[in-house]
């Protein structure tokens, strides 16, 4: 009969107290990826297409998913640095969800009961 399982220690409750905390502190998160391209245009005779080329832009782009779509957005300097803060907050946000993720593995594979892959056969 497998031991029973004593549930997190001590050190990983307060590891999720910490996560749960620096949570509570992120504000409005933007998802995507934010990024500065300059390109050419369909227009032929346009000077982007000359050599050397003289590329459009360069714009900030703000690019995010959308359901199965993925979708791009123009911003203005004033724009991104409106929402830095919101580009920063998402980062921050998912560095949190991988470290909570991380530690919900560790105590779960604490568990006893948990059965674990026969690695001996490989």
């Amino acid at each position: 009969m497998p031991k029973a399982w004593i549930g997190p220690s001590k050190p990983e409750r307060q590891a999720l107290s910490a996560i749960a905390a620096a949570l509570g502190e992120i504000g409005f998160a933007l998802p995507g990826s934010v990024s500065v391209r300059s390109y050419r245009c369909g227009k032929d005779n346009c000077a982007c297409h000359g050599e050397p080329p003289r590329l459009h832009g360069p714009y900030v782009q703000w690019s995010r998913r959308i359901g199965t779509r993925t979708v791009h957005t123009n911003l203005t300097p004033d724009q991104l640095e409106d929402y830095q803060t919101f580009f920063d907050n998402a980062r921050r946000l998912r560095g949190l969800v991988e470290e909570l993720e991380a530690l919900s593995v560790a105590v779960v594979s604490t568990d006893p009961r948990l059965k674990r892959p026969d690695r001996s056969s490989s």
